[in-house]
């Protein structure tokens, strides 16, 4: 493989586990609505256990997309995660909110009570997709960071990226374009937290309550993201030359990016009826709790394809809005190519670690959650 297929390989790669990431927020998704859809201690406690079994899979995620991100695009990493670092750290101690209220909420001793521990999942599942959300729509609408090569020979402070402000990062919640797709990723979340929910939780009245709350959380996710979606198409883009590497505006660069890579295209209208199947099947057939199942496979091709087509086809993916010439895209942001090279045999064994991991599901979900369940073990 070239230099250049590298790089696009494991913008791919980095694509496909924001995309799982995406996926996996359906704890998230469901942990904000534990009072909504749990009307009794038993009920929360099923609910709290259902999604206790899957949440070490999601942060795994998410610290392996981060450190995927610093090996395979260091710029990246030290522009993001230690400019805008506010805004991580957030959503961050979010995650650790998460992990502290599963492990102690039902420890003897506990002083803030079981509620609080429940309370700080709910936080956890507003705050950690909508803030992720905010972050990623920054790949279609910019940041404030300046990118200073020559910094790297200076003795006394050599930092090549910085903020352009004191906001370090949470200047993005001002964007309301930001703010719309993290809303939309935050009510995906509960669509598929509802749909899993009713997949995995034995319990009719949960299950009734999830469909209900199903219909109206699907149609606000569906107006923000096909607003935003249709407001980052028709807009401008950012591209580069590969020759020169000169950052320029390009009107409709993305809605270009998705006729040139035309299985894109096919990728996210597949995704998109596959996300509308499990959705549609689960509010019309009262028997069916399979929908967690194709909106699943439908959500990770849909945030793949968007990816793949904010940093393939000579496009930056991480603009910058305050110098255009510091935007980051996959040729100068990337590590060198014996690095590249030398991970690229390393994620031959990615396919082993996804086949694990879904056999570890498979074991966890041999038996659906449910009142006897919980009489005769309480994980937490």
């Amino acid at each position: 493989m070239t230099y250049a297929c590298l790089q696009q390989y494991w913008w791919f790669l980095v694509s496909l586990l924001g995309a799982l990431l995406v996926f996996l927020m359906f704890v998230q998704g469901a942990n904000s609505m534990i009072f909504q859809l749990g009307r009794d201690a038993e009920e929360r406690r099923m609910l709290i256990n259902s999604t206790g079994r899957k949440w070490e899979i999601t942060f795994t995620t998410l610290v392996t997309f981060g450190g995927a991100f610093f090996a395979a695009f260091p710029l990246f990493y030290s522009t993001s995660f230690g400019g805008a670092y506010w805004l991580w750290m957030i959503i961050l101690f979010s995650f650790v909110l998460q992990a502290v209220s599963y492990e102690f909420q039902n420890k003897l001793g506990n002083l803030l009570g079981t509620r609080t521990f429940q309370t700080f999942l709910v936080i956890n599942g507003i705050l950690g997709p909508l803030l992720l959300g905010g972050a990623v729509a920054t790949f279609f609408t910019g940041s404030n960071f300046v990118v200073e090569r020559d910094n790297i020979f200076q003795m006394s402070q050599p930092v090549i990226s910085r903020w352009a402000n004191a906001s370090n990062g949470l200047d993005a919640l001002l964007d309301p374009w930001n703010l719309v797709f993290g809303l939309a990723v935050f009510f995906l979340a509960r669509v598929l937290g509802i749909l899993y929910i009713m997949n995995n939780v034995n319990d009719e009245n949960i299950r009734s309550r999830g469909s209900v709350q199903l219909v109206g959380n699907s149609i606000v996710f569906l107006v923000l993201f096909l607003v935003f979606l249709v407001r980052t198409l028709l807009g401008y883009g950012y591209a580069y030359d590969p020759q020169t590497g000169v950052v320029g505006i390009v009107e409709g660069k993305y809605w270009q990016n998705l006729i040139d890579m035309w299985y894109l295209t096919v990728g996210i209208l597949v995704g998109v009826v596959l996300l509308l199947y499990g959705i549609l099947r689960t509010i019309v057939s009262k028997t069916y709790i399979g929908g967690i199942w194709p909106a699943g496979i439908g959500v990770v091709l849909v945030v793949l394809c968007l990816l793949l087509c904010a940093g393939w086809n000579n496009t930056c993916y991480y603009p910058s809005n305050e110098d255009l010439q510091s935007s980051l895209h996959i040729m100068n942001s990337c590590s060198s190519e014996f690095t590249l090279r030398t991970m690229a045999w390393v994620s031959i064994f990615i396919p082993f670690v996804l086949a694990y991991i879904a056999y570890a599901w498979r074991a966890l979900d041999s038996k659906k959650i449910d009142r006897d369940e919980m009489k005769r073990s309480d994980i937490y």
